[in-house]
């Protein structure tokens, strides 16, 4: 790996630290991290407790007291080796877990991309804890079909810019440096290589905010290879009645293309799409106060 590289994952490396707005919680063979920032009904942010915090604008937080809480994929090493064969439930019942632990009654709870099929799954299973699920940055599944759209998409509509900026990160980073690559930097630096894809300002470096996360490649693996990979959210709609909001970046082209949801629209009994016209993967970073102000609206007129 070269000096560059090195130093650079090096200092991805620092450790989180809570403070006293935040803590772990124990869920079976995992410690799961957490924060807590702002005011107002609760709002639980499924992925990780350290980078969600840095990309969701801080007015958010006069109007919503925010729990970011670390999926598993992004939580320390766990201190054995989970066997790679639990169901969705396993990753449900940690959301659960962390609701009960921290008394947080109802809430509003929020997925950004593959995360956002758990905010969803969760309000099915335990719909009486929730009142308004989030969905942002997603297709409506991670199947081969819609990964063949989201490629097809980025062919026809990508700018020559862009393509040429996306050639020069993969030219930067090859596929030949990924096996030198710490294996819980591997997902962080393929994000970040790939930022043409995922960033309306193809030029953007992610790099600083996922300074300190740790990403457990085993589990994450798994988790999007297979079990969001066969995931048919379908399921359930038919009985399930919370709204849903969902947030959709016209720039995004490492998911399903906006209109792949059209033909799921009437399955649900109360869903708003809003796609943000200047915004990749992450409107809520990249159209704050577009994106707090109709999810704001949208939480008062439910």
């Amino acid at each position: 790996m070269n000096r560059k590289l090195f130093t650079l994952f090096s200092a991805l490396c620092i450790l989180p630290i809570y403070g006293d707005n935040g803590g772990i919680i124990e869920s079976q063979d995992c410690q799961l991290g957490y924060r807590i920032e702002g005011t107002g009904p609760n709002a639980l942010v499924i992925g990780s407790s350290i980078y969600y915090p840095r990309i969701i604008s801080e007015n958010l937080r006069s109007h919503l007291r925010l729990i970011f809480a670390d999926m598993r994929a992004f939580a320390p090493p766990p201190r054995s080796d989970p066997p790679l064969n639990f169901d969705l439930n396993l990753i449900l019942d940690d959301i659960e877990g962390m609701r009960r632990e921290l008394n947080l009654g109802q809430i509003i709870v929020i997925g950004h991309s593959g995360n956002a099929f758990l905010a969803l799954e969760y309000a099915k299973k335990y719909p009486e804890h929730v009142s308004h699920v989030v969905m942002i940055g997603t297709g409506p599944d991670f199947s081969d079909k819609s990964k063949e759209a989201a490629d097809r998409y980025w062919l026809e509509t990508a700018s020559k810019e862009r393509k040429a900026a996306d050639q020069e990160n993969f030219e930067r980073c090859p596929n030949s440096q990924y096996e030198q690559i710490p294996s819980n930097r591997r997902f962080i630096w393929n994000y970040i290589r790939h930022g043409a894809r995922i960033w309306h300002d193809f030029a953007f470096d992610s790099t600083p905010l996922w300074t300190g996360v740790n990403v457990n490649m085993t589990i994450f693996e798994y988790v999007w290879g297979t079990l969001f990979k066969e995931i048919d959210i379908t399921k359930g709609l038919k009985e399930f009645d919370k709204p849903v909001f969902l947030a959709l970046g016209r720039y995004d082209y490492i998911v399903a293309p906006p209109d792949s949801w059209e033909p799921l629209r009437s399955q649900f009994k109360d869903v708003s799409i809003c796609v943000f016209e200047q915004s990749g993967h992450s409107p809520f970073y990249e159209e704050p106060e577009l994106f707090d102000g109709k999810l704001l609206n949208w939480l008062h007129s439910r």
